[in-house]
């Protein structure tokens, strides 16, 4: 019971933004069953230049203000850091933290690969992250509570269904919440947080952190009423209470952007003061204002950072790495892996999204003859075929072979079929040039497949039972719903009215089921965990491996010639020193190791890690900790580059080190 309970516990936050999710659409389909494309159209035809001017400016003002979290996030580590480096850092973490969702992990990571780049060790970049994260949530507090004051009936879901005198109480909350924030501040100066000693920043940062939050929440909010058109009674205070309760109901869906869920909740909360279509409208280019074109220009900048680094072999010396560390070539399945997981992905989303763009293709071209059969499912395959991209995306973010051979294939098949609907040339062409850049770099992903690497039985063949059956159905679908809507892909056909309810519960359900299975088919395989035994503990130390303690187990590579001993500590899966076997598999096996704890609910670290693998630590998101000869952290430097060592301590340094601080004098006792 205790299992399933932390395993429900674990997937609490993927559930509830499925649960959203659902809710959004469902809400979509109830509110706005007239919803059409050619109206959104028409309301992105009709927005202003000036308009579209301002929107733009609010939006460079605001990520502006976010660079100035991470200044004064580096001066509270003790650390400071140019505004340079940190405008850098805080647009590349921010940009990616607004579009992949789980913010306040995935801007850790960025922040953690960057700042190390410049000496500060992992305590240090975990209080900028911790800053930066509380930061904004002081000032959701501050406007939450203004608007829950002043205008509570704005607040989508809320201001019609729950009594004022609560509104006005929850107001109250948030701003006492605020105030003894800096109170403590001035006061106290250090709290216990989780068993943990947190430092407050100095009284009158803690006020300018207030202030600054504020005014960034109240100028992003400006981004996007900039685009709306004037509606008599909608003031910005009110619309600010629908912006505020929208971002933040995205926030908790955990989702990509919130998208879906942060778009249902702008629509639902704008419709009593206009129309459907001018709302969309002004979320098309929201959302390309503040999260695709800052996404694109972060990205060209981090990768390029990378490359430069990479290219010319520069030789990183941080505070959390010992001596001199390669970063290494341009070309490295590191990089590979994450330039064709966002090449990919970007692929999915052009054909998810061209029927927008062109809902009548020309064909002309084609002979006459050929229309028929090109024109069969429409844009109903390319949009399935962009589906079928994304959940490739995910699989080679994770590594698995199999995926590669299917991404090139879906490549293949989205440019023959855009070609053929008489789609702009330059679209085949780039899915095309995708294609042939995914070729070469076949070894880069090494992973088996659930499906390959372990024996045919239910696990595999129900998920494959599923797919071809989820196919089937739509292919002879596709023919029936033709010419029912303006756009012909699946997603056009489930928002669309006119389309019976049956068929569209039908698609979106076999879409649905479609993602999970290929998902399901695609996944690396289950980690089985190897107890220690003699044998075991023969063979690993005649590969050169250390035995401080009594592991729990062993974690082989691929191969299976290559193992990491480990030991289960608390929420940590904790293994003692780097995998030891043929350098070949010993990779295989760092991500054996990291499934095996994702696996268990446990967070992956290693203790004693040397210099030869830090990098891939690294690309998994782990900090490396410099410690000494009895293998206890070494003291940081004040001023200039952390200690030199050889040995490390690999971790998320901002959710594990202070916890495995205090049991690292025992691990080399024999376990009890």
């Amino acid at each position: 019971m205790m299992n399933v309970l932390k395993r429900l516990l674990r997937n609490l936050p993927a559930l509830l933004g499925v649960v959203l999710l659902i809710g959004a659409i469902y809400v979509v389909q109830k509110e706005f069953r007239n919803l059409k494309i050619a109206d959104i159209r028409a309301a992105l035809d009709a927005l202003p230049q000036r308009a579209l001017v301002i929107s733009f400016g609010w939006t460079i003002l605001s990520y502006g203000i976010l660079t100035f979290y991470d200044r004064l996030g580096t001066f509270y580590a003790g650390r400071p850091v140019s505004y340079g480096k940190v405008a850098f850092a805080s647009f590349c973490a921010y940009s990616l933290a607004h579009n992949l969702g789980f913010a306040a992990v995935s801007g850790a990571a960025v922040r953690y690969r960057l700042y190390a780049h410049w000496g500060l060790t992992p305590l240090q970049i975990g209080k900028v992250v911790a800053f930066c994260s509380l930061t904004f949530g002081l000032g959701g507090m501050v406007l939450g509570g203004i608007i829950l004051f002043w205008e509570p009936e704005a607040v989508p879901f809320l201001g019609d269904h729950v009594p004022i005198w609560i509104l006005h109480t929850v107001a109250g909350a948030l701003w006492l919440l605020v105030i003894v924030y800096v109170v403590l501040s001035r006061v106290v100066g250090t709290v216990k947080l989780f068993g943990n000693e947190v430092e407050l920043p100095s009284w009158r940062m803690a006020i300018l952190q207030v202030l600054l939050a504020t005014v960034d929440v109240a100028v992003t909010a400006a981004i996007f009423y900039a685009l709306l058109p004037v509606a008599p009674g909608l003031t910005y205070l009110r619309f600010l209470g629908v912006y505020v309760a929208s971002y933040t109901a995205g926030l908790a869906a955990n989702l990509p952007g919130g998208i879906g869920v942060f778009d249902t909740a702008m629509l639902l909360g704008l419709s009593p003061w206009m129309q459907a279509p001018e709302i969309v409208g002004a979320i098309v280019v929201f959302r390309l204002y503040y999260y695709i074109i800052p996404l694109f220009l972060a990205g060209s900048m981090f990768a390029g950072n990378e490359i430069l680094l990479r290219g010319r072999g520069v030789m990183a010396k941080t505070a959390n790495l010992s001596g001199v560390q390669a970063i290494g070539r341009w070309s490295d399945p590191d990089f590979v892996a994450a330039a064709l997981t966002g090449m990919v992905a970007l692929s999915g989303a052009l054909l998810l999204g061209i029927g927008a763009v062109d809902a009548h293709p020309d064909f002309s071209w084609i002979d006459p003859d050929f229309t028929d059969i090109a024109t069969g499912p429409g844009e109903f395959l390319t949009s399935l075929v962009g589906a079928g991209l994304l959940v490739m995306a995910i699989a080679l973010a994770e590594r698995v072979a199999l995926a590669w051979g299917s991404t090139l294939g879906l490549l293949i098949i989205g440019a023959a079929a855009t070609m053929a609907e008489g789609q702009p040339g330059w679209i085949p062409a780039v899915l095309t040039l995708a294609a042939l850049t995914t070729v070469p770099f076949h070894r880069s992903f090494n992973r088996p497949a659930r499906v390959i690497a372990a024996p045919l039985q239910a696990g595999s063949i129900v998920p494959l039972a599923i797919l071809i059956g989820c196919v089937v159905a739509l292919a002879r679908l596709a023919p029936r719903v033709r010419g029912l809507v303006d756009n012909d892909s699946w997603w056009a056909l489930i928002l669309s009215a006119d389309v019976p309810n049956a068929i569209r519960a039908i698609v979106g359900l076999a879409v649905f089921l479609a993602g999970l299975a290929l998902w399901g088919l695609l996944r690396p395989r289950r980690i089985a965990t190897i107890a220690w035994s003699s044998s075991e503990a023969q063979e690993y130390t005649s590969l050169g491996g250390m035995m401080p303690g009594t592991p729990d187990g062993v974690v082989r590579g691929e191969d299976g010639r290559a193992m990491i001993a480990f030991r289960r500590l608390d929420k940590v899966m904790l293994a003692f020193g780097d995998p030891v076997g043929p350098p070949d598999d010993r990779v295989s096996a760092i991500w054996r190791f990291c499934d095996l704890a994702r696996q268990e609910n446990l967070r992956p670290a290693v203790w004693r890690a040397g210099t030869t693998l830090l990098k891939v630590y690294a690309d998994l998101g782990l900090a490396a900790v410099p410690l000494d000869e009895a293998g206890q952290p070494l003291a940081d430097a004040e001023d200039g580059p952390g200690p030199h060592a050889s040995r490390y301590l690999v971790c998320r340094a901002e959710r594990d080190l202070q916890g495995l601080l205090p049991l690292l004098p025992g691990l080399a006792q024999p376990k009890p």
